[in-house]
């Protein structure tokens, strides 16, 4: 069992920056990537950023380039950085952790840009 706790959300005027935690507990060998989604209201959940245990990362179109994906394993911590939000960059982020055959989540942090 792996458990993951998010921190960091808020809010935030339009071109401000965000820095998003979260700290892996228990089984977290099992983990080969990491990665940020976020779910917007009525829309599907998404994929933002991954970070693999080769630290290979991946970004969507739309946040390449304003966010960047960073991990402290000593920490057991992976960081989203997040600059030049926009509105629409309003969403509910969560943490993942996959690997074992299995998808852990975080209880989410919500992120609002607006002014």
């Amino acid at each position: 069992q792996v458990h993951l706790v998010e921190s960091g959300g808020g809010l935030v005027r339009p071109g401000g920056s965000l820095r998003l935690s979260c700290v892996a507990s228990g089984d977290t060998i099992c983990i080969s990537v990491m990665g940020w989604y976020r779910q917007a209201p009525g829309k599907e959940r998404e994929a933002v950023a991954t970070i693999g245990s080769d630290d290979n990362t991946d970004y969507a179109d739309t946040v390449k380039g304003r966010f960047t994906v960073t991990k402290d394993n000593a920490k057991n911590t992976v960081y989203l950085l997040m600059n030049s939000l926009k509105p629409e960059d309003t969403a509910e982020y969560y943490c993942n952790g996959h690997g074992c055959g299995y998808d852990f989540w975080g209880q989410g942090t919500q992120v609002t840009v607006s002014s």
